[in-house]
């Protein structure tokens, strides 16, 4: 009687989750570790059979390169890489072509993570949960349509790389027929960024404070500042990154804080930028700044009063946008 990973033949369903390979896995290496081996003795002898003593300098020579060529086929081919949103559905591809048309039934299949802890197995059409490590238990599904794995509720920890493996159940025992590589990397959106006005902001000053922020977001952004756009010029303000990294989640928050003169033209809008890659950034609502003439009434001096004006809230959205736009309701992630 056939018994599967993790089952006894009394019936006993204990089981040991551990960092071990998945015993179906070796398989795969004792079938190319005889191959191997097999066609460097065939060359072996091929290169022996005329050989004299003289030429055994350079019949061994030719069997060195020989055995540096052979062992390619134990390195793996490039993984396949598939992203996935924080607390959403991941994808681990196996792309099985089938062509035998095999059922279910005829094959064992199961995905192993970077430290060979089983994620899931298909074991004659049946799952075995208790093959499968318990950080992943009812955390998958599997599509037999795509023969695709699909990860859910992933977190920041299930970056890393995955292998999918196909065997065939013959008459002789299991033959391993698939194998694939995937690696997946997990992102977060980071919150849209926020202007905020610090509050000892005095109606003479000629100085400027603002704070910028972002949070719940992945991997870490590149930089954060702020950009001032006016009629006939754009500048901006680069700050020192204050980052922070939830233990738990791996998310994380930024802030910069922001101090500039008031500028002299009339009408500005201040975007904070938050730059997640060299071509991608994410802009804040526009924060209008319109700057107002006060004559005074003992002395002929022109004073300026700033007043703020700080947009709502706005839903977030990624598009290609001119940052010179200054649409209260707009968020953009930018390609220059």
């Amino acid at each position: 009687m056939s018994v599967g990973l993790g089952e006894k033949e009394n019936g006993s369903d204990e089981h040991t989750v551990s960092s071990l390979p998945h015993p179906w896995a070796e398989v795969n290496f004792k079938h190319h570790f005889v191959t191997f081996w097999f066609h460097f003795l065939i060359e072996f002898y091929l290169l022996c059979f005329n050989c004299s003593t003289m030429g055994l300098r350079n019949t061994l020579i030719v069997m060195a390169l020989l055995l540096s060529v052979s062992t390619v086929p134990f390195s793996g081919a490039a993984s396949l890489k598939s992203h996935a949103f924080f607390n959403e559905t991941g994808e681990l591809p196996c792309h099985f072509p089938n062509t035998q048309n095999l059922s279910l039934d005829e094959l064992v299949i199961f995905w192993q993570d970077q430290n060979k802890l089983v994620l899931y197995e298909l074991f004659k059409g049946q799952e075995k949960p208790n093959n499968v490590h318990p950080k992943y238990i009812g955390r998958t599904s599997f599509d037999q349509d795509s023969w695709t794995l699909r990860l859910h509720n992933v977190q920041i920890k299930d970056t890393g790389s995955y292998q999918c493996f196909i065997h065939h159940r013959r008459s002789q025992g299991l033959v391993s027929i698939h194998q694939m590589s995937s690696d997946l990397i997990v992102l977060a959106n980071f919150s849209q960024p926020e202007i905020r006005l610090i509050a000892n902001q005095t109606e003479k000053s000629n100085i400027i404070n603002l704070t910028c922020s972002s949070t719940q977001g992945y991997p870490e952004p590149q930089k954060m500042y702020v950009r001032l756009n006016t009629k006939n010029s754009t500048s901006n303000y680069d700050a020192v990154m204050k980052k922070s990294q939830n233990n738990i989640t791996e998310l994380y928050n930024v802030s910069i804080s922001v101090s500039f003169p008031i500028p002299p033209e009339t009408n500005v809008t201040i975007f904070c930028v938050l730059q997640l890659e060299p071509t991608e950034i994410i802009l804040s609502p526009p924060y209008n700044i319109e700057i107002i003439k006060v004559e005074g009434k003992e002395s002929e001096q022109t004073e300026k009063r700033v007043e703020l004006q700080k947009p709502g809230r706005s839903d977030e959205v990624h598009c290609d946008v001119n940052i010179s736009k200054t649409t209260s309701d707009n968020k953009s992630a930018t390609d220059f």
